[in-house]
């Protein structure tokens, strides 16, 4: 793919940061538009974070656990921040490892995106792991899940049952897209 280019600057007259919390930072930038006028573009910039398609003989290991932003109970793949200094694949290790209780021999990066571009600063990287070994998790003080593995023809049409995940239905997708699945 090639890089394209655009004919105007699109230059930031102001970025503010108008509140922070310890989860995101939100606020605009003032743009000029190529009409020349301006505009507040309103964006939350969150750290980055790792979904983790873990195969586990002919299962996937989902975690099932309540989210209070949208007030369902989910069944999603694990996921996490990508903490400073680590990379993606070994934030997808350590996350597996805490959540389900699984240690992966392998870990590779299938894919490494902007999330809804529109409004978030918010990159995602989908990792597939294999080769899981059993370890003790040990779960976030916010984290109150439970571990479940479903057989790999399964496994999507049960991301697409609601409350679907983005998060979730993309990894899939991209592991079976990869051949992996």
């Amino acid at each position: 793919m090639t890089e394209r280019e655009h004919d105007h600057d699109w230059s930031v007259v102001e970025s503010v940061a108008e509140y922070e919390t310890g989860w995101y930072t939100g606020g605009y930038d003032l743009v000029e538009q190529p009409d020349g006028s301006t505009k507040k573009y309103y964006w939350a910039a969150l750290p980055p974070a790792v979904v983790v398609v873990a195969l586990a003989g002919d299962e996937i290991v989902f975690v099932d656990q309540y989210r209070p932003a949208i007030g369902e109970q989910c069944l999603e793949l694990p996921a996490g921040i990508v903490e400073d200094g680590e990379s993606a694949s070994m934030a997808a290790a350590r996350e597996l490892r805490e959540e389900t209780g699984f240690d992966p021999a392998g870990v590779s990066i299938l894919e490494d995106f902007w999330v809804a571009t529109g409004v978030l600063r918010h990159r995602r990287a989908i990792a597939f792991a294999e080769g899981l070994e059993p370890v003790d998790r040990n779960l976030d003080d916010n984290e109150f899940l439970t571990v479940t593995s479903i057989p790999v023809d399964e496994a999507l049409a049960v991301a697409r049952s609601e409350p679907a995940n983005d998060a979730t239905i993309e990894g899939l997708l991209l592991a079976r897209e990869a051949g992996l699945l």
